[in-house]
């Protein structure tokens, strides 16, 4: 049975379990609710623009700043073509999930530049992407702290 996401208005939802890639060598993919299945491999982080982003996160050893170098998932989502169901803001009505261990679900009114526009990346940990990469990271800018910025991400899905 395939995961899917639930976008409840704005509200966002964490803590469910992940998914890992590093472990499995097995590129990450993102499937659900879209037209077109991506397998997020080195040649598709390639070919879509990199954007870096600075964030803090409060953790228990105080805030902890970092700097993250990927691809925007609002890229991805619009290269996979999410698929909405009829009515009113339909495309509001996804949600994300990600896992890495544990599942994090994001709105997609949060990454919608129509709406939040919020800048959350698919971050390459090698700095670049290549065909060695060992794993990707979920980076969620203006979240205090960095729970829903999971790495190893195995599976993003829309639902």
């Amino acid at each position: 049975m395939r995961l899917r996401f639930v976008l409840i208005a704005a509200c966002l939802a964490a803590m469910v379990p992940s998914l890992t890639w590093s472990e499995s060598s097995q590129p990450a993919v993102l499937q659900g609710a879209v037209k077109q299945r991506l397998i997020l491999d080195a040649a598709l982080l390639q070919s879509l623009p990199a954007v870096t982003v600075d964030v803090t996160f409060e953790t228990g050893q105080g805030r902890k700043p970092g700097r993250y170098t990927g691809i925007l998932l609002w890229a991805l989502l619009e290269k996979a073509e999410p698929i909405d169901e009829p009515g009113l803001n339909a495309s509001l009505r996804h949600s994300l999930l990600g896992r890495d261990g544990y599942v994090v679900a994001l709105a997609l009114g949060e990454l919608d530049p129509h709406y939040e526009g919020k800048q959350v990346i698919i971050a390459y940990l090698g700095g670049e992407p290549s065909a060695s990469m060992s794993s990707l990271r979920l980076v969620v800018p203006g979240d205090v702290h960095g729970g829903r910025s999971v790495r190893d991400i195995a599976t993003i899905e829309l639902r």
